[in-house]
């Protein structure tokens, strides 16, 4: 039998109470793992492989002439939760606010429902570890894990605060941007307070590099195109009455094209040159490529939607290119697949402190999920 709504609420709440940052997901992995075994036992066709803290199901197909591919995340953030339950985040500093938790739950009531049913082709479950990061579905990819298990046909989820429940949402074509995470240093000299004369301050050629970065997106990028620029840390100065140093500001670009991404980071070099140059200090600029754009594959996405299209529990909304950044855009580069909003109804949004998604999703999710992998299979009819 599948699993109750209750039983998947359970999971997912203990997963949530556990949020470990990427490639360091030990008890997560030890959770799923124990939970795959148990939901598998005596399944001689079902196969596992592991790898750091991933893991890999392969369900055998009566007569396989593919292989179905499903992937979840594991790894969390590091954010302080600020939603008071029973099943609040025990590791201080991290959070699934971004969902994982409801991932990894979807994906375990899944393998329970494909095993209960006797597939024509073979169905993969990947649990993937270090998603934000961007670097877990490459580095997975790369160990060779996979070997001869790669999916044809790879699907995934993401769940969407601002999506009802029922409502799922996709296109053909780029549904998340590519994303760049930047490091900029500023170095000067510090000194006392008192004497700024003395000194050369960093928080001031940092905070001029901030208004000036306002400009790049509103005076570069044609408006009909789209770009956007967040610098979401800033370090700098130990105490209230010492001049700053060093300040090193941390951010990100993102785009849907190679193109916006080049005028973004030539203007952001440009204007740190500047500021180094007229506030006599060095500065650094480091670009780290995370995320890829993820573009769904219209033979893949195309048949999905009209499988939700006929479902009478699901209303389809046609969505709009998001700047979110989704490492399964690098799996989508080596075998054919697609992704989609699942939502989840919460008040707040994804990666906020009181990010709370609405637990019924689960059981849909599971419901929608399991009969489009088992349809994309084949069944075999007694």
């Amino acid at each position: 039998m599948p699993f109750e709504a209750k039983e998947l609420i359970a999971m997912r709440r203990y997963l949530h109470s556990i949020p470990e940052l990427g490639l360091k997901e030990l008890e997560t992995s030890d959770f799923l793992l124990n939970k795959i075994k148990e939901i598998t036992k005596d399944c001689s066709h079902v196969k596992i492989k592991t790898w750091e803290t991933g893991i890999l199901v392969k369900i055998a197909g009566l007569k396989s002439t593919k292989i179905i591919g499903w992937r979840t995340d594991m790894d969390a953030l590091p954010i302080t939760e600020q939603v008071e339950s029973s099943f609040k985040s025990i590791n201080k500093g991290r959070m699934h606010a971004c969902g994982h938790d409801f991932h990894m739950t979807i994906a375990l009531g899944v393998l329970k429902r494909a095993i209960e049913v006797r597939l024509i082709d073979d169905l993969v479950i990947q649990f993937q570890p270090s998603e934000e990061t961007g670097t877990g579905a490459k580095l997975m990819y790369e160990s060779g894990v996979f070997g001869d298990w790669l999916p044809d046909e790879f699907y995934a989820l993401h769940v969407s605060p601002e999506r009802k429940i029922g409502e799922i949402s996709t296109c053909v074509g780029s549904l998340f941007a590519g994303g760049v995470r930047f490091d900029i240093t500023f170095k000067g000299k510090g000194g006392h307070a008192a004497f700024p004369h003395l000194s050369n301050d960093m928080i001031i050629a940092s905070t001029e590099f901030i208004m000036q970065t306002q400009s790049v997106i509103s005076r570069n990028i044609d408006p009909i195109s789209s770009g956007l620029i967040t610098i979401g840390q800033i370090k700098s100065g130990n105490t209230w009455n010492v001049i700053a140093d060093q300040a090193v500001l941390s951010g990100t670009m993102r785009a849907h094209s190679s193109e916006i991404f080049e005028t973004m980071s030539r203007h952001l070099q440009q204007i740190a040159t500047g500021i180094a140059t007229a506030y006599n200090c060095e500065v650094e600029v480091d670009f780290q490529n995370n995320f890829i754009p993820l573009v769904n594959s219209e033979e893949m996405t195309q048949p999905f939607i009209e499988f939700v299209k006929n479902r009478s529990d699901v209303t389809f909304v046609e969505a709009l290119p998001a700047m979110t950044g989704e490492d399964f855009s690098f799996i989508l580069t080596k075998t054919n697949g697609m992704l989609f909003w699942l939502g989840v109804e919460s008040e707040y949004s994804l990666h906020h402190p009181k990010f709370n998604p609405n637990e019924s999703a689960l059981a849909y999710g599971v419901q929608v999920v399991g009969d489009y992998l088992i349809e994309r299979c084949g069944e075999e009819k007694n």
